[in-house]
């Protein structure tokens, strides 16, 4: 036990985490902590809203698999944490959020900056906690730590800003890892006698199988079942897709081989995945979910287990751990098994009518550049090994089909959260974890104007060399194309005007590139990656009802129903 104030009690728990950056915005509340942050190696990135703080924290953490430290002032700041907190929640994402908050002596007295902010974050955090007195900040923040490295989600640790100051005896140790196991026996027996009688198996892959960095394992099962491997919805990192029996996401926009190839299984290995609902929803018109299929799924969280359709067998264990000994298993059982080439076949020809199709749509006439043209050029531009942040929208959603990597931790999403701003913050987050690959931030024009815009002065202050890739057709697309197939080209809200977002770029210090031949693509990405500094390409697009993709929610929208002529006011013109 050593004597010390608070706030060094804090500090020093990050340090013994090996927190390296904590990304914020300066405020009185901590300030006593944050005073002691250059001390203890720790570099502070002071970013333009506290929701890019915490997008930031996420990026690091998903890049490194490590809890990563955002913190912001009391009230206000740690309100904007929130939509942030919650995509890293279903991200699986391990973010400690630091909220200072009102003295001890204020709370509940209605002071300045003052609201309860412990349910805000409730449903979106695995663990939070308020530090109830000085004494035990050092033990409550490891307790953040720890829950979220066992649980793999974000934490909360709120502090009574009067809670920094005085002087408190701590110990200070660094929590250890924790590893999860592969199931039960019986579990992984069953589970290699279904695949084993399989005729065919699909394996889906998702999440876990990168945060468990399981791609090899999921791999050497693959190769041994000669299974497909479906990657689940904005999962596109969880398998190779060079490998033979990789054939794409599913989900919005995805890949209609994945598609087509998980309609046909009999059995499906869902390895490191929750089957969100919205990532298996009905694309293209096609209802591709096998309903008679039997599904094993494998889920680090029980409570994920059969919680969206029904499972023959689930699994609590980690995806590589399983994947690991039910191949093990297999092997005792039967031996070495010479490769399925029919099935193999099968695969190669589904994937060449998906590119073909692919190609034609890309190659479609428009008025300006085709999205999908663009997304061909600029898939193709990316450098191997780059890391891409996607935000959400009409052509983001479009990613989907056309960006495919070889290892894991590279495509980062907004996944089921889909809230609009949080590609550039993920990304300047994730140059930091990584800063030796290129990191692309892909936005539409609208969610840009959110985040991107602003905090590309954050990239340009703090040497961040993120390349934004700014999707442009003056609109908020996903929107637009509801108001085109529902509301009868009603357009109310959904059109832009904006300004020349590769100007402003380099007025705020960056380089910016405008684009509106395809032909410029590869130029534009390359030159972006060679300048060494935040850069942002404007992409100049078609916006026309034509080259729009599908209704963005089907699924919970209906043709309206209208009675005009019995309202005055809704009859008015």
């Amino acid at each position: 036990m050593a004597r010390m104030t608070p706030s060094e009690a804090l500090v020093e728990t990050l340090a013994a985490e090996e927190v390296k950056v904590v990304f914020g915005i300066v405020g009185s509340a901590y300030m006593d902590a944050l005073d002691l942050f250059p001390a203890a190696g720790i570099r502070f990135v002071s970013v333009a809203h506290e929701q890019a703080a915490a997008h930031a924290a996420d990026g690091l953490a998903r890049v490194t698999g490590k809890p990563q430290v955002c913190i912001a002032q009391n009230g206000p700041g740690a309100a904007n944490f929130v939509s942030a907190i919650t995509a890293a929640f279903w991200a699986h994402s391990p973010v400690v959020a630091i909220t200072p908050e009102t003295g001890s002596m204020g709370i509940g007295t209605g002071g300045f900056q003052e609201l309860d902010q412990m349910p805000w974050f409730q449903a979106c955090t695995k663990y939070q906690v308020r530090v109830n007195r000085p004494e035990r900040m050092a033990e409550l923040a490891r307790k953040c730590f720890y829950v979220a490295k066992a649980e793999c989600g974000p934490t909360q640790l709120n502090i009574p800003r009067d809670y920094f100051y005085g002087e408190v005896d701590c110990d200070i140790y660094q929590t250890e890892e924790v590893s999860q196991g592969p199931g039960a026996v019986n579990e992984l027996e069953r589970a290699a006698e279904m695949l084993a009688k399989a005729s065919y198996p699909v394996i889906l892959s998702g999440g876990g199988v990168s945060i468990s960095d399981a791609v090899e394992e999921t791999r050497a099962l693959a190769k041994y079942l000669s299974a497909p491997v479906v990657n689940t919805y904005l999962h596109n990192d969880s398998f190779p897709a060079d490998h033979d029996l990789s054939v794409g996401p599913i989900g919005y926009c995805g890949s209609k081989a994945a598609m087509r190839t998980l309609a046909k299984a009999d059995v499906v290995l869902a390895l490191g995945c929750r089957l969100g609902p919205f990532g298996t929803l009905p694309q293209y018109d096609m209802e591709y979910f096998p309903e008679n299929a039997q599904i094993i799924q494998v889920d680090i969280d029980h409570r994920q287990l059969g919680l969206t359709r029904r499972v023959h067998l689930p699994v609590a264990a980690d995806a590589g751990a399983f994947a690991r000994q039910v191949l093990n298993k297999l092997l005792d059982k039967a031996g070495a098994r010479n490769p399925d080439e029919q099935r193999l076949a099968d695969v190669k020809k589904e994937k060449e009518a998906w590119r073909e199709e692919l190609r034609g749509w890309s190659s479609a006439p428009s008025k300006l550049m085709h999205p999908r043209r663009f997304l061909e050029e600029l898939s193709g531009a990316v450098p191997a090994g780059s890391i891409v942040t996607t935000d959400v929208g009409n052509t983001c959603s479009m990613c989907n089909s056309y960006f495919g990597f070889n290892g894991p931790r590279q495509y980062l999403t907004a996944l089921s959260w889909g809230n609009c701003g949080i590609a550039y913050g993920v990304a300047m987050g994730a140059k930091l974890g990584k800063p030796d690959s290129p990191v692309f931030a892909l936005q539409g024009d609208g969610a840009y104007g959110i985040s991107g815009l602003s905090e590309v002065m954050t990239a340009v202050r703090e040497k961040i060399p993120v390349v934004a890739v700014v999707f442009n057709n003056n609109q908020w697309g996903a929107e637009k194309k509801n108001q085109i197939d529902y509301y009868d080209n009603r357009f109310v809200g959904a059109n832009l005007d904006n300004p020349d977002f590769a100007q402003i770029a380099r007025d705020m210090g960056a380089e910016g590139y405008r684009v509106e031949d395809p032909k410029d693509v590869k130029r534009a990405v390359e030159a972006a990656v060679a300048c060494g500094k935040p850069a942002v390409i404007d992409a100049i697009i078609d916006g026309s009802a034509e080259v729009l993709a599908e209704p963005f929610r089907r699924d919970a929208l209906k043709m309206p129903v209208r009675h005009l002529d019995k309202y005055k006011h809704l009859n008015a013109k």
